[in-house]
């Protein structure tokens, strides 16, 4: 499986991004999936993660009611929507794939990770 994260920018305080995770190599439809982000000089971190079917999604307390993640099966892709992004969202966001049963926010439990994309929020 490969992953491709892409829509990362240059943006304001308060403005929008929409990040989208393509999949390819193989159908991820029954992985689950999740985006992760690393600032400069800080560890990487959860943002968000959903089940295979969308049935279920948890996001970070730092971008919960701002940032909500959501899959697309035929499309073989994940999405991120970022509103109100502040300076702190400042990171490489990667997006992710777990194989197998069980939902999980813990980034050493993922098998697959794309590059990542950058999002820079200036004030």
């Amino acid at each position: 499986v490969q992953l491709q994260a892409s829509g990362g920018g240059v943006v304001q305080a308060g403005d929008s991004l929409r990040l989208s995770c393509a999949a390819s190599g193989r159908t991820v439809s029954t992985y689950n999936m999740g985006w992760f982000r690393q600032a400069p000089g800080k560890e990487r971190e959860f943002v968000a993660a959903i089940t295979w079917n969308g049935g279920f999604k948890s996001h970070a307390d730092s971008v919960k009611g701002r940032f909500t993640i959501s899959r697309d099966n035929v499309k073989n892709t994940m999405y991120l929507q970022m509103s109100s992004l502040k300076p702190e969202d400042t990171a490489v966001y990667y997006c992710a794939a777990k194989r197998g049963y069980g939902y999980s926010t813990q980034g050493e439990t993922f098998d697959y990770w794309g590059l990542g994309t950058l999002v820079t929020v200036s004030s």
